[in-house]
């Protein structure tokens, strides 16, 4: 573990709690990712320059303040069986699978917290921003989703009104995006890989939100091989949407699977377009949030640009703090 700079107004969260959250060798969400973006961070020489955190594990309450608890229920289940399939075939089974996700979704309320009181301005958690988990069900080797968990607790515990979650992972955040859909409250911007081409086979342009919340949220599918030129025009909309909504908060879930040589994606951005987001976001929280932006790392499934990616996005917090 490196040291920890206490001085850093920039927390990284780290810990084998974290790192546990993976499926085994041969699965492309494996549990070296964590030990990936702990390269980058020491080749990029950050690690003197953020204050490490450890995880922090979640309640069956905070699962409960996004899951039902009929989900909750049967994570745990299958946890005590180690085996079988949590949803339709992506996403095994294993013994302790239930507190490994507890784990990733109280190090993102910890990051929160953590932003909320002040102890940092902003937060990073590698094995975090799980979002194709729903209400009631896994899916797409997200357990639970601890985006939507942090989204709830901001509204419930800290009384927010305008929370904002930006996704530029190379799949859509489907479910973050359908359990606010109906809610104008939760702001939502996702550059993603069309649906047409790539799971979840969701997020067209025309989907804006549902009930009173039509026309409040902006999903932005990009065709497969779009790369940094595309990103730059969509995030130029993204821009423009926070600056007219004006959050409270920002999480960023920056998945490194939409940079190009990712085994299962089709996006060719480079890392510059994490940076592009990380630094845009810090001055958009600086301006209407008071800083508060937590980043989580979502997918990715080529390690160097896990370590790539990821650190781009910390070398940003740190530069614009």
């Amino acid at each position: 573990m490196p040291s920890p700079n206490r001085k850093s107004p920039v927390t990284v969260f780290a810990g084998e709690a974290i790192a546990r959250y993976g499926f085994g060798e041969g699965h492309p969400f494996g549990p070296d990712r964590h030990d990936a973006f702990l390269r980058g961070l020491e080749e990029r020489g950050l690690t003197g320059h953020v204050q490490m955190d450890h995880p922090a594990d979640a309640s069956r309450e905070d699962v409960e303040l996004f899951h039902s608890p009929h989900h909750v229920e049967f994570v745990e289940k299958m946890s005590l069986a180690g085996e079988g399939f949590l949803d339709f075939g992506d996403t095994p089974a294993f013994p302790g699978i239930f507190d490994a996700a507890r784990s990733v979704v109280g190090t993102t309320l910890r990051a929160g917290e953590m932003v909320m009181s002040g102890r940092c301005r902003r937060a990073f958690v590698p094995i975090a921003g799980l979002h194709h988990a729903a209400r009631v069900r896994t899916s797409g080797f997200c357990v639970f989703n601890d985006c939507a968990v942090l989204i709830e607790a901001l509204r419930r515990r800290h009384g927010l009104q305008r929370v904002a979650y930006v996704d530029i992972d190379a799949h859509h955040g489907d479910g973050v995006f359908y359990g606010f859909a109906d809610d104008p409250s939760v702001l939502f911007a996702d550059i993603h890989e069309d649906g047409r081409f790539l799971f979840p086979g969701t997020g067209a342009r025309s989907e804006t939100g549902e009930g009173r919340a039509e026309g409040t949220k902006l999903n932005i599918p990009l065709l497969p091989g779009a790369g940094d030129e595309e990103f730059l025009a969509a995030w130029r909309e993204i821009e423009t949407y926070l600056n007219e909504t004006k959050p409270e908060f920002i999480i960023l879930q920056c998945g490194a699977d939409s940079i190009a040589g990712d085994p299962i994606t089709h996006l060719q951005f480079t890392d510059a377009a994490h940076g592009t987001a990380a630094a845009s976001l810090c001055e958009i929280a600086d301006r209407y949030a008071h800083g508060r932006l937590v980043a989580l790392g979502g997918g990715g499934y080529n390690r160097r640009n896990i370590a790539e990616g990821w650190s781009r996005v910390v070398q940003e917090m740190v530069d614009q703090t």
